[in-house]
């Protein structure tokens, strides 16, 4: 799993929290660093903040979304936009699935125990 945010303390939270269900973490801070560790690593999960500071979460999305190595990645928006017109943006953009901070942790560990669930 790639956790892409420039908050390094959110980021580490979240980390530890997926680790203890048996994720491996990559983490980036910026973009650039993200597309970089995507195409190298092949993340199965991309966790991403949609404010970052070099190329926004929806534009990294659609940039995902067109690389081969990472066109089955499951990608999910972890941010602070909440409203309905947020989550159609971040859908409309790439994304597979929606969440705002602060993340209901039960509910982003139910949905990646679906996700390997369908990987096996």
């Amino acid at each position: 799993m790639l956790i892409v945010d420039d908050n390094a303390d959110a980021s580490e939270a979240l980390g530890m929290l997926v680790e203890t269900a048996g994720n491996e973490v990559q983490y980036a801070s910026h973009a650039t660093t993200a597309l970089e560790l995507a195409a190298r690593w092949r993340p199965d999960v991309c966790l991403l903040d949609i404010g970052l500071p070099d190329i926004g979460g929806y534009q990294l999305a659609g940039l995902l979304r067109s690389k081969a190595e990472a066109a089955k990645t499951v990608l999910i928006a972890v941010t602070g936009y909440g409203l309905p017109q947020d989550k159609q943006k971040a859908l409309a953009a790439g994304f597979d699935h929606h969440f705002v901070k602060p993340v209901d942790f039960k509910a982003l560990l139910g949905l990646l125990g679906e996700i390997a669930s369908t990987k096996i």
